[in-house]
């Protein structure tokens, strides 16, 4: 099986640029849906990955993901509260209109607007000052090490454009009713919208006033979903498309085996894991009334401890997945291997649940996405099943991703008791996790945007908010390793795995594989 990494992936890189020549199509297609063309109504890595063609960032990351300029050439810190950033000069939206701190001031309002689903990008209390015409800063109102870290997908619009559509208001996940910015695409990026038909087909091309130089040499890029893992498989191996991902794990070395096809796989920054309502009093979705079961943690371990996920990597994942004690993958927290996972043990969950109360079981409903993530309608059934094992019955309600996600998120308050989710930090970085999901938040999402349980414990605030201006690598560390200790005993959720990526590719093309599963055209070379 040939493995891509994002250790090699810098050379791949060097060949691209000697082999790119004659201009091809690309064709390509993924197991879910593009239904937002609106940077910031889903904070979703596919969406933003492929939106991330279109649309750039001040930042972007290279194929090892590191940090490099984007739309800003440069920046510094002139002091501990005051970045400044030095905007390329030159630069022009798809339509024509130039580039200037303007748009980078508006971009900063609106991704914090109602609707985003991105509002953590930027601090509330940022601001964002326009210097000159292509000089922007933003002053805190504390230290931040890492307030650039997720920019690479905080995408610029064009406010002259925006305006003009009628689109500043951002079209929220939950929204039915989308607006231009939904439906159209301007952005500074390599390749341009040409057309879209939500859930159908959307087709890009080349952008040759991009201001950087495309590695590749696709000029045209056609994205269909494929819900269907069998038709999506064998669209690749007839030759119909170049590219697919992901591919069943099941069917890597049928798709490796074929001369006209080759599997990639590798480690992939994402953790999957399970969540509760623990917010509410009565949950929406169970047979017990008047309370919650899930503000019990006893009960949150028996969960936990009912599962058996050495099972779900051998079966369900066929060995490509890696169970998980935290809520990020080591390759991001050095002393992730001084956490265990609590041990799979059904004898002590049905004592757990008894010692609660419920030692006759109870049911329960649980959201799942069909189509997001790796095996993830499989993994919620196998999930129910060893939940059935120990007296809780779960309704199981599994769903595209649109549909999911229009459902659980801040936007339709919430709408969950039991859930599955998926989460890369797009920092890369502890911090965005213990903000993001551990995070004590409001109804409306005020806090923790992510956290759709509602977990909550002051101390882990308190402890990421040092964590987030802690300068001091240890120290840093130690806070983290503090934080996640408690997140660990209070079961705030139930951590599964790291999904493993797997991509199949026609024989004839060489694609960049990065390890938070984004994939960018500009790297792509058909021979």
């Amino acid at each position: 099986m040939r493995i891509k990494s994002t250790i090699a992936a810098a050379a791949l890189i060097s060949s691209l640029l000697g082999t790119a020549a004659s201009a091809e199509t690309l064709r390509y297609a993924f197991q879910g849906t593009l239904n937002q063309l609106d940077p910031y109504s889903l904070n979703e890595t596919f969406t933003l990955g492929t939106l991330g063609n279109v649309y750039e960032g001040l930042t972007r990351r290279a194929p090892d993901l590191t940090i490099e300029p984007g739309l800003a050439e440069r920046w510094e810190i002139l002091e501990p509260t005051r970045w400044r950033f030095y905007l390329r000069k030159g630069v022009k939206f798809h339509n024509g209109n130039d580039f200037t701190a303007d748009d980078v001031v508006f971009s900063a309002e609106r991704i914090r607007s109602e609707g985003s689903d991105l509002t953590t990008r930027i601090g509330a209390d940022v601001k964002v000052e326009k210097v000159d015409d292509h000089t922007v800063d933003f002053v805190l109102t504390g230290p931040n090490p890492i307030l650039h870290y997720e920019w690479d997908t905080w995408y610029i619009m064009d406010k002259e454009w925006t305006e003009a559509n009628n689109a500043v208001k951002v079209t929220s996940a939950s929204d039915t009713a989308p607006n231009y910015a939904s439906l159209h695409a301007n952005g500074t990026g390599s390749y341009k919208l040409i057309s879209h038909e939500p859930g159908v087909k959307t087709t890009f091309e080349k952008n040759e006033d991009w201001w950087d130089k495309v590695a590749g040499n696709i000029d045209k890029v056609e994205f269909t979903p494929i819900g269907s893992d069998a038709t999506r498989v064998a669209a690749l191996l007839s030759g119909e498309l170049d590219m697919v991902f992901p591919i069943p794990v099941q069917d890597i070395k049928r798709v490796e085996d074929s001369p006209q096809t080759k599997a990639l796989t590798g480690p992939e920054l994402r953790t999957i894991f399970l969540g509760f309502d623990q917010k509410r009093d009565e949950l929406l979705y169970s047979s017990v009334k008047g309370k919650n079961p899930f503000k019990d943690v006893r009960v949150r371990k028996a969960f936990y401890q009912a599962i058996d996920m050495d099972a779900i990597r051998d079966k369900v994942m066929r060995g490509l997945s890696t169970p998980s004690a935290l809520l990020i993958s080591p390759f991001q927290y050095s002393r992730s291997d001084e956490f265990k996972r609590h041990p799979y043990d059904p004898e002590a969950s049905k004592a757990l649940l008894a010692e609660a109360g419920y030692g006759d079981g109870f049911s329960v409903g649980m959201d799942c996405p069909n189509d997001r993530y790796v095996n993830d309608e499989a993994i919620c059934q196998a999930v129910a099943s060893f939940l059935a094992r120990v007296g809780i019955k779960v309704d199981l309600n599994a769903q595209p991703k649109a549909q999911y996600f229009a459902k659980v998120l801040a936007s339709n308050g919430y709408d969950t008791s039991f859930y599955l989710l998926g989460w890369t930090p797009g920092s890369f970085d502890s911090w965005n996790v213990l903000h993001n999901i551990t995070g004590c938040r409001d109804d409306k999402g005020k806090g923790g945007p992510f956290n759709l349980g509602g977990y909550c414990n002051p101390k882990v605030d308190e402890l990421a908010a040092q964590i987030l201006v802690e300068n001091d690598a240890t120290k840093r560390d130690e806070l983290i390793a503090q934080a996640f200790t408690i997140v660990h005993e209070d079961v705030s959720h139930i951590p599964l795995h790291q999904q493993a990526l797997a991509w199949g590719v026609a024989e004839n093309v060489d694609v960049v594989q990065r390890a938070d599963d984004q994939f960018h055209y500009r790297w792509v070379v058909k021979k």
